[in-house]
């Protein structure tokens, strides 16, 4: 093996990421901890916001709750019981949950229900 090669991929464990800066593993990484929001623009103050997204879906609407704690598995749970509230399909991803549609009145309450802070973002 080359000084200069590293793993990529491995059986088992799947696609191995590397940090940018400190060119480790990035479950190992340490300048991770000061990493900037996912969205740039979106400030970290505790505030989910809700908006309406039409980027990259050829004009179909779909609802993008920014702003939530970074945990996976919250996260998860969380894009559930929303997509379960709205009758609708969604994912999450990287700090970001969206639903299929235009939900944002049904998602607002839910999250205020649940103790977040919400606030509107974006026009319309």
């Amino acid at each position: 093996m080359r000084a200069d090669s590293r793993v990529v991929y491995a059986t088992g464990i799947g696609r191995i990421r590397y940090c940018r800066n400190c060119h480790e593993p990035e479950h190992v990484c340490r300048c991770r901890v000061n990493e900037p929001p996912a969205r740039p623009g979106m400030p970290l103050d505790g505030i989910v916001r809700i908006s309406l997204d039409r980027k990259g879906r050829s004009g179909k609407a779909g609802t993008l709750v920014v702003g939530l704690p970074q945990d996976e598995a919250l996260l998860a749970a969380l894009c559930q019981t929303l997509k379960r509230q709205c009758g609708s399909g969604g994912t999450s991803k990287q700090g970001e949950i969206f639903i299929q549609g235009d939900h944002r009145d049904a998602i607002e309450k839910k999250l205020i229900a649940l103790g977040y802070r919400t606030k509107r973002a974006g026009g319309n």
